[in-house]
């Protein structure tokens, strides 16, 4: 309680603390040119991870915690004195976000791109990908993007998941949706700064409005809601920072996969995070073949991405929950879902299984399966978010609610229930999705199929 209280006194230092900690993960020693695969594979067993089990990720994740505190507390002292919508409003436009700044900072380099808008417009993600990969894009500023960015990719989790550095394709197909941005009131920098304003101007108002109706209450309210600007952004930066080392070790188990390529134990050096350490280590040290095995890995693999739906939550003899719990009561033509940020848009859908590639018009509503700090980038220029899983407090919603962007999470079958091309209602505050009958759909439905990669 010590370090929050601390952290919540001053939030200026706490933030000075985690830019030291950062410094830490980046410059972290690790294999160099000439080490070995043993080498190398001592590096991820023993020491890839020192950052995150000590001092610098505590350094990262106290200012955390107190801002999810400092974030729950009005909820509690307002209640009954603000709606729901104007508490979603408090977190509007946060600072100190990284995965915002990512965002942001992505939108920069688009302008950066701008001067070559056919380029990036009328080039596939991939072909792109390739040129920059060969040297033979234009300098738009990526580099430096990557250089901050390049460890966090959708997916990041899943270590066998390139990174955006290895493989930036979704970039440029993000680049290419900001270019569509037409309309400069909607240009993603734009709505994060009018988003703040709501925020300010609301606790302003909400300040006022509990101090007269609950003077305690109210004035810890205003302090408690001023304060979580300071540091409830700060959430997002315990998995920035973890997945540094995360990045590393994947690099690091690449080399040792080259290497195992050299010696005919592997056809692809990607093949190694097919394998358990321990089978690392046999291939290394004792240079036992492993690609009949991962063939097999590889075809359950390729066969398991292809599923269109895992289920949440299944019981000892395989009964899928979410299938058999009773559907809410609501009107016909509505998916019920929970609320993850306030507001109301209408817009057509946009259904997107896999962001590498994807194309999100503006004004667009975003329906995916789910959504991570890799997804980010596609809500720069949706009108909306529908997610078929997640949690209020998650990645996506919290992206969300700093952009006004209503969203619905856990809407059940959403990316089956909408097609690409519909007239869909999000309401964040009710938390449902209402599909716009067929015979008012008009025209202009846009194609009809899930985007996906290489769509």
């Amino acid at each position: 309680m010590a370090h929050i209280a601390a952290t919540i006194a001053r939030p200026d230092k706490a933030r000075a603390r985690v830019t030291r900690a950062l410094r830490v993960f980046r410059n972290q020693p690790h294999p160099g040119a000439e080490a070995s695969a043993a080498q190398r594979l001592a590096f991820v067993s023993e020491d890839a991870y020192a950052p995150i089990l000590g001092a610098p990720m505590m350094a990262v994740i106290w200012p955390a915690f107190a801002g999810i505190i400092l974030g729950t507390l009005p909820s509690a002292l307002l209640n009954g004195v603000a709606s729901e919508d104007e508490l979603d409003a408090v977190l509007g436009g946060m600072p100190h976000n990284v995965t915002t700044e990512m965002d942001l900072a992505l939108w920069r380099v688009a302008g950066n791109a701008d001067e070559h808008r056919a380029l990036f417009l009328e080039t596939h993600p991939a072909d792109l990908c390739d040129m920059y990969l060969r040297g033979a894009l234009p300098d738009i500023g990526l580099a430096d993007f990557l250089q901050v960015y390049g460890h966090r990719a959708a997916a990041e989790v899943d270590i066998g998941t390139p990174r955006w550095a290895e493989h930036p394709s979704p970039l440029f197909a993000a680049i290419a949706n900001y270019l569509r941005v037409e309309d400069p009131e909607q240009a993603p920098d734009r709505r994060f700064d009018r988003a703040a304003l709501r925020a300010r101007r609301t606790i302003s108002e909400l300040s006022l409005r509990g101090r007269a109706r609950r003077p305690v209450r109210g004035r810890i309210a205003s302090f408690a809601m001023r304060r979580s600007r300071e540091l409830t952004g700060s959430r997002e930066l315990a998995k920035f920072s973890w997945l540094i080392p995360f990045a590393e070790t994947r690099r690091q188990l690449l080399l040792v996969g080259e290497d195992l390529v050299r010696r005919s134990l592997l056809e692809r050096a990607d093949d190694v995070v097919f394998l358990v350490l321990d089978e690392v280590r046999a291939a290394v040290h004792d240079g036992v073949d492993h690609r009949s095995l991962v063939t097999e890995r590889r075809a359950v693999h390729d066969r398991e991405v292809r599923r269109p739906r895992v289920p949440a939550l299944l019981l000892s003899d395989g009964t899928d929950v979410e299938a058999i719990l009773p559907p809410a009561e609501v009107g016909e033509g509505t998916l019920p879902g929970m609320p993850a940020a306030a507001g109301r848009a209408t817009g057509r859908a946009r259904v997107v299984r896999d962001p590498s590639g994807a194309r999100v018009e503006p004004g667009e509503i975003l329906v995916a399966p789910t959504t991570d700090p890799g997804w980010t980038p596609l809500f720069m220029t949706a009108a909306g978010l529908v997610t078929e899983t997640g949690s209020p407090v998650a990645h996506g919603p919290t992206v969300a609610r700093e952009y006004g962007i209503p969203a619905v999470i856990c809407v059940r079958e959403a990316t089956r229930a909408i097609r690409t091309g519909q007239m869909i209602t999000v309401d964040g505050t009710a938390g449902t999705v209402t599909v716009t009958p067929e015979e008012a759909q008009g025209t202009g439905g846009g194609p009809q199929e899930a985007e996906g990669p290489g769509r």
